[in-house]
């Protein structure tokens, strides 16, 4: 079996993955924003897309890398045990990614949410913690300042 239509084959497979993997971010991470960003839709939608596109880069990235193999000639079993072990890593990236996303989105709703200040519907306890919170918001796009631990 020709190396060429392994590589095909995980081209396909790979790029599949990665698009259905993105669509679901794309709109789970819309909706997700929506709710952090008090429903405020082009917001939501311009960070979604900026978020896409950037899981989009670093999948097909990976899967442009990974594309390189040994060897030219293959026994249909090799060419099988190939395939599977390079979508294998693909599928382990893919969800390294999807995580690494849902996070970065946590992370932006928290910082959202802290600088929105206390809700009105939130608890009096919960309230009064945010109230005793010393340290100002940060902007989204500033990094939080790092501790200096002597």
């Amino acid at each position: 079996m020709s190396i060429v239509v392994i590589y095909l084959a995980y081209l396909l497979t790979g790029a599949g993955l990665t698009l259905v993997v993105g669509r679901v971010l794309s709109g789970y991470g819309r909706v997700y924003l929506l709710d952090a960003l008090d429903g405020n839709d082009k917001a939501a939608e311009g960070i979604s897309k900026l978020h896409v596109v950037a899981f989009y880069l670093l999948a097909l990235g990976f899967v442009a890398l990974s594309m390189r193999a040994t060897g030219e000639a293959l026994t249909a079993r090799q060419a099988i045990q190939l395939l599977a072990a390079k979508v294998g890593e693909l599928l382990l990236v893919l969800g390294a990614l999807y995580l690494a996303s849902i996070a970065l989105l946590g992370r932006l709703r928290r910082r959202l949410r802290m600088q929105s200040g206390p809700a009105a519907e939130a608890p009096p306890a919960q309230a009064a913690a945010q109230a005793r919170r010393t340290q100002p918001a940060q902007a989204l796009w500033r990094p939080a300042p790092r501790k200096v631990t002597r």
